[in-house]
């Protein structure tokens, strides 16, 4: 581990929460977290991570403070806490993915108790933000965003400052519509070309060194050709809270979404099958069996 860089908060150690703590730990920064979870409490402690009792105790210690966190409600009960009780001047970078209205109206809460909010989604799933393959979408203050730039690039490999409030998750918004396509885009091909004979392994080596290529076939389609779903790089379930926050979005735009509006039965197909807890990959079962295919 390197030289303390100094201190930094993360409230929220799920999958995402819980890589980038253990990531800024692993590269010298003394890091304060908060969870609910006993488990996520645990596997941060054996990061390195010193977990607290509450987000104020997170927030006596870091004038920095990272909030990965699964709904809006667990946003607003973390802001109210910090707005009510944390000493002024901290700077908290949200990196969740939720509604421009519930961040904007947990930034007005935070600024008028004297804190800086900022809007800095990620990009990338929970196996991407292990190895720090994360690419952070920032937004808000200028100055405040270049002053984190360190922290940022300790569990991320690129920074976009993406302008004033909010663009963030705007761009995390279409980041993600792709992402919902080519996920199920990826299955798609991965069933055609196995219900015609083709090896999985070739499919993948093939489409990967090709123009149909993309980055979610390069993550998802081994995971669909080992039927390897668990433990999940993004769930089933919490995959379809940003689908219903994108949707939202494009109908409040009058901006119609025909190919990510055809990928919504899929994933609720996966749903009533039991997946939830799988990772997104699993739609490839959803069209196996359409498919009548059978894997051994």
């Amino acid at each position: 581990m390197a030289e303390n860089k100094g201190q930094v908060g993360v409230i929220g150690l799920g999958t995402m929460g819980g890589a980038v703590a253990r990531n800024l730990a692993e590269r010298g920064w003394r890091v304060f977290g908060y969870d609910v979870s006993e488990q996520r409490i645990r596997e941060a402690e054996a990061a390195g991570v010193q977990v607290m009792d509450s987000p104020t105790a997170v927030a006596r210690q870091a004038e920095t403070i990272l909030t990965s966190l699964p709904s809006p409600a667990a946003l607003h009960s973390t802001v109210a806490e910090l707005a009510n009780d944390a000493s002024k001047g901290r700077v908290i970078a949200e990196l969740s993915t939720l509604t421009l209205e519930d961040k904007s109206k947990a930034e007005a809460a935070l600024r008028s108790a004297g804190h800086v909010m900022l809007d800095c989604p990620l990009s990338g799933t929970g196996a991407q933000a292990a190895t720090r393959d994360l690419v952070v979408y920032a937004s808000g203050d200028a100055e405040r965003i270049a002053a984190l730039h360190e922290i940022f690039m300790d569990f991320s490999r690129l920074v976009h400052n993406v302008g004033p409030f909010g663009n963030g998750t705007k761009m995390k918004f279409v980041a993600n519509l792709l992402v919902a396509i080519n996920n199920v885009a990826s299955a798609e091909a991965m069933v055609l070309g196995m219900k015609a004979g083709l090896p999985p392994q070739q499919i993948i080596e093939l489409v990967s060194s090709g123009a149909g290529n993309s980055r979610i076939f390069e993550l998802r389609a081994p995971l669909m050709a080992e039927q390897r779903y668990e433990p999940a790089t993004m769930t089933i379930g919490l995959w379809q809270k940003d689908m219903r926050v994108i949707d939202e979005f494009a109908r409040q735009l009058g901006c119609p979404t025909p190919l990510f509006t055809a990928t919504e039965s899929v994933y609720r197909a996966a749903l009533a099958n039991g997946q939830e807890t799988q990772d997104t990959a699993s739609v490839c079962t959803v069209l196996e069996g359409m498919a009548g295919l059978r894997r051994n």
